[in-house]
Protein backbone atom coordinates (compact mmCIF):
# COMPACT_ATOMS: atom_id res chain seq x y z
CA UNK A 1 0.00 0.00 0.00
CA UNK A 2 2.83 2.88 -1.52
CA UNK A 3 2.22 6.28 -0.31
CA UNK A 4 -0.38 5.32 2.93
CA UNK A 5 -0.20 6.06 6.36
CA UNK A 6 2.89 3.49 7.92
CA UNK A 7 0.27 2.13 10.75
CA UNK A 8 -2.13 0.69 7.50
CA UNK A 9 0.83 -0.86 5.86
CA UNK A 10 1.62 -3.10 9.56
CA UNK A 11 -2.36 -3.89 9.87
CA UNK A 12 -2.47 -5.06 6.78
CA UNK A 13 0.84 -7.24 6.24
CA UNK A 14 0.05 -8.25 10.02
CA UNK A 15 -3.36 -9.64 9.37
CA UNK A 16 -2.24 -11.24 5.96
CA UNK A 17 0.62 -13.56 7.74
CA UNK A 18 -2.02 -14.53 10.43
CA UNK A 19 -5.11 -14.98 8.28
CA UNK A 20 -5.85 -18.58 8.30
CA UNK A 21 -5.07 -19.27 12.38
CA UNK A 22 -6.78 -16.34 13.26
CA UNK A 23 -9.88 -17.73 10.93
CA UNK A 24 -9.83 -20.76 12.08
CA UNK A 25 -9.93 -19.18 16.14
CA UNK A 26 -12.65 -16.77 15.66
CA UNK A 27 -14.74 -19.16 12.95
CA UNK A 28 -17.91 -16.81 14.81
CA UNK A 29 -16.86 -15.22 17.82
CA UNK A 30 -20.65 -14.00 18.46
CA UNK A 31 -21.57 -17.14 19.10
CA UNK A 32 -21.51 -17.42 22.41
CA UNK A 33 -21.75 -13.78 23.77
CA UNK A 34 -25.69 -13.41 23.86
CA UNK A 35 -25.49 -9.94 24.68
CA UNK A 36 -22.97 -8.57 21.29
CA UNK A 37 -25.54 -10.52 19.08
CA UNK A 38 -28.23 -8.71 20.79
CA UNK A 39 -26.75 -5.68 20.02
CA UNK A 40 -25.89 -6.67 16.36
CA UNK A 41 -29.41 -7.58 16.09
CA UNK A 42 -30.91 -4.41 17.23
CA UNK A 43 -28.12 -2.47 14.70
CA UNK A 44 -29.75 -4.48 11.83
CA UNK A 45 -33.68 -3.40 13.19
CA UNK A 46 -32.84 -0.31 13.06
CA UNK A 47 -30.80 -0.08 9.60
CA UNK A 48 -34.07 -1.86 8.42
CA UNK A 49 -36.45 0.58 9.90
CA UNK A 50 -34.65 3.27 8.36
CA UNK A 51 -34.65 2.04 4.90
CA UNK A 52 -33.17 -0.67 2.49
CA UNK A 53 -29.92 1.01 2.02
CA UNK A 54 -26.92 -1.22 2.22
CA UNK A 55 -24.47 -1.57 5.26
CA UNK A 56 -20.80 -1.52 5.12
CA UNK A 57 -19.22 -4.28 7.77
CA UNK A 58 -15.85 -2.30 8.26
CA UNK A 59 -13.33 -4.30 9.10
CA UNK A 60 -15.13 -7.51 8.48
CA UNK A 61 -12.10 -10.45 8.62
CA UNK A 62 -13.58 -13.77 8.22
CA UNK A 63 -17.18 -12.40 7.49
CA UNK A 64 -19.02 -13.90 10.00
CA UNK A 65 -20.38 -10.91 11.18
CA UNK A 66 -20.82 -10.09 7.43
CA UNK A 67 -23.05 -13.07 6.93
CA UNK A 68 -25.05 -12.88 10.34
CA UNK A 69 -26.40 -9.10 9.15
CA UNK A 70 -27.10 -10.65 5.73
CA UNK A 71 -28.86 -13.44 7.63
CA UNK A 72 -30.59 -10.77 9.46
CA UNK A 73 -32.31 -9.39 6.13
CA UNK A 74 -29.69 -6.56 5.47
CA UNK A 75 -27.87 -5.93 1.92
CA UNK A 76 -24.55 -6.27 3.51
CA UNK A 77 -21.06 -6.24 2.40
CA UNK A 78 -17.58 -6.38 3.75
CA UNK A 79 -14.52 -3.93 4.04
CA UNK A 80 -11.08 -5.38 5.39
CA UNK A 81 -7.58 -4.17 5.00
CA UNK A 82 -6.34 -7.52 4.42
CA UNK A 83 -5.85 -9.57 0.55
CA UNK A 84 -5.74 -12.42 2.37
CA UNK A 85 -9.01 -11.75 4.66
CA UNK A 86 -11.01 -10.88 1.94
CA UNK A 87 -10.00 -13.94 0.18
CA UNK A 88 -10.73 -15.72 3.44
CA UNK A 89 -14.53 -14.51 3.58
CA UNK A 90 -15.41 -14.76 0.12
CA UNK A 91 -14.24 -18.77 0.77
CA UNK A 92 -16.13 -19.22 3.26
CA UNK A 93 -19.25 -16.94 2.19
CA UNK A 94 -19.28 -16.71 -1.74
CA UNK A 95 -22.60 -15.24 -1.85
CA UNK A 96 -21.70 -11.61 0.05
CA UNK A 97 -19.36 -9.29 -1.63
CA UNK A 98 -16.49 -8.50 0.35
CA UNK A 99 -13.22 -5.88 -1.10
CA UNK A 100 -9.88 -4.54 0.17
CA UNK A 101 -10.44 -1.44 1.92
CA UNK A 102 -9.68 1.30 3.98
CA UNK A 103 -12.35 2.60 7.32
CA UNK A 104 -10.20 6.38 7.02
CA UNK A 105 -11.04 6.28 3.19
CA UNK A 106 -14.29 4.60 1.77
CA UNK A 107 -14.55 4.32 -1.69
CA UNK A 108 -18.14 4.62 -1.65
CA UNK A 109 -20.27 7.66 -2.95
CA UNK A 110 -21.73 10.14 -0.71
CA UNK A 111 -24.76 9.30 1.42
CA UNK A 112 -25.27 5.39 -0.27
CA UNK A 113 -25.16 3.57 3.69
CA UNK A 114 -27.68 3.18 5.73
CA UNK A 115 -25.56 1.43 8.28
CA UNK A 116 -21.88 1.33 9.33
CA UNK A 117 -20.59 -1.87 11.81
CA UNK A 118 -17.16 -1.50 12.96
CA UNK A 119 -16.48 -4.36 15.59
CA UNK A 120 -13.09 -3.92 16.88
CA UNK A 121 -11.44 -2.49 13.99
CA UNK A 122 -11.15 0.82 15.02
CA UNK A 123 -8.48 -0.34 17.78
CA UNK A 124 -5.91 -0.64 15.12
CA UNK A 125 -6.79 3.42 14.34
CA UNK A 126 -4.10 5.92 15.92
CA UNK A 127 -5.77 8.67 17.79
CA UNK A 128 -5.04 10.86 15.10
CA UNK A 129 -6.87 8.99 12.38
CA UNK A 130 -9.98 8.15 14.12
CA UNK A 131 -11.43 11.79 13.22
CA UNK A 132 -10.97 11.01 9.61
CA UNK A 133 -12.43 7.80 9.75
CA UNK A 134 -15.65 8.75 11.13
CA UNK A 135 -16.32 11.69 9.06
CA UNK A 136 -15.59 9.07 6.31
CA UNK A 137 -18.52 6.86 8.52
CA UNK A 138 -20.90 9.95 8.15
CA UNK A 139 -20.16 10.78 4.77
CA UNK A 140 -21.18 7.49 3.50
CA UNK A 141 -24.20 7.13 5.60
CA UNK A 142 -27.33 8.33 4.48
CA UNK A 143 -29.70 10.80 6.63
CA UNK A 144 -31.00 8.27 9.75
CA UNK A 145 -28.01 5.82 9.19
CA UNK A 146 -26.55 3.96 12.33
CA UNK A 147 -23.20 3.46 13.22
CA UNK A 148 -22.25 0.35 15.76
CA UNK A 149 -18.39 0.56 16.93
CA UNK A 150 -17.42 -2.11 19.85
CA UNK A 151 -14.13 -2.46 20.81
CA UNK A 152 -11.89 -2.91 23.47
CA UNK A 153 -12.20 -0.47 26.63
CA UNK A 154 -9.07 1.29 28.45
CA UNK A 155 -7.60 3.92 29.57
CA UNK A 156 -5.78 7.38 27.71
CA UNK A 157 -2.71 6.66 26.18
CA UNK A 158 -3.25 2.67 26.82
CA UNK A 159 -1.94 0.59 23.65
CA UNK A 160 -0.19 -2.28 23.48
CA UNK A 161 2.21 -3.68 20.48
CA UNK A 162 2.22 -7.16 19.30
CA UNK A 163 5.22 -9.07 17.16
CA UNK A 164 3.68 -12.06 17.42
CA UNK A 165 0.84 -13.89 17.06
CA UNK A 166 -0.18 -17.57 15.74
CA UNK A 167 3.43 -17.94 15.85
CA UNK A 168 4.19 -15.09 13.24
CA UNK A 169 5.80 -12.69 12.93
CA UNK A 170 3.61 -9.31 12.95
CA UNK A 171 3.39 -5.76 13.83
CA UNK A 172 0.36 -5.07 15.43
CA UNK A 173 -0.86 -1.67 17.42
CA UNK A 174 -3.38 -2.12 19.68
CA UNK A 175 -5.40 1.04 20.90
CA UNK A 176 -7.90 0.96 24.15
CA UNK A 177 -10.09 3.74 24.79
CA UNK A 178 -12.55 5.07 26.78
CA UNK A 179 -15.91 5.15 25.70
CA UNK A 180 -16.65 8.71 26.50
CA UNK A 181 -13.11 9.80 24.42
CA UNK A 182 -14.69 8.01 21.44
CA UNK A 183 -18.48 8.98 21.92
CA UNK A 184 -17.10 12.52 21.81
CA UNK A 185 -14.96 12.07 18.51
CA UNK A 186 -18.55 10.27 16.84
CA UNK A 187 -20.65 13.94 18.05
CA UNK A 188 -17.21 15.89 16.74
CA UNK A 189 -17.87 14.33 13.45
CA UNK A 190 -21.63 14.96 13.13
CA UNK A 191 -23.13 11.57 14.34
CA UNK A 192 -25.34 11.73 17.57
CA UNK A 193 -24.43 8.87 20.12
CA UNK A 194 -27.77 6.51 20.83
CA UNK A 195 -26.73 4.04 23.24
CA UNK A 196 -23.48 3.34 25.15
CA UNK A 197 -22.75 -0.56 26.27
CA UNK A 198 -19.92 -1.81 28.12
CA UNK A 199 -19.88 -5.50 29.49
CA UNK A 200 -17.62 -7.02 32.03
CA UNK A 201 -14.72 -9.35 30.17
CA UNK A 202 -16.10 -12.73 29.60
CA UNK A 203 -14.03 -16.14 29.96
CA UNK A 204 -10.65 -15.62 28.29
CA UNK A 205 -10.66 -11.65 27.88
CA UNK A 206 -8.90 -9.14 29.63
CA UNK A 207 -10.68 -6.07 28.92
CA UNK A 208 -14.40 -4.60 29.28
CA UNK A 209 -16.18 -4.84 25.66
CA UNK A 210 -17.54 -0.94 24.25
CA UNK A 211 -20.40 -0.55 22.14
CA UNK A 212 -21.76 3.12 21.22
CA UNK A 213 -24.35 3.66 18.57
CA UNK A 214 -24.82 6.42 16.83
CA UNK A 215 -27.43 7.78 14.11
CA UNK A 216 -26.93 10.08 11.31
CA UNK A 217 -28.91 13.59 11.41
CA UNK A 218 -32.35 12.95 9.40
Amino acid sequence: MTGTPDFLHATQTSYDAIARPYTERFADWLGDKPLDRALVTSFAELVRANGAAPVADVGSGPGHVTARLHALGLAVFGVDLSPRMVALAREAHPGLRFHVGSMTSLDLPDATLGGVLALYSIIHVPDEHLPTAFAEFHRVLVPGGHVLLGFQSGDEDDRMRLTERFGREISLDYHFRAPAGVADLLVKAGLRVEARVLREPLEEEKRPRAYLLARKAD
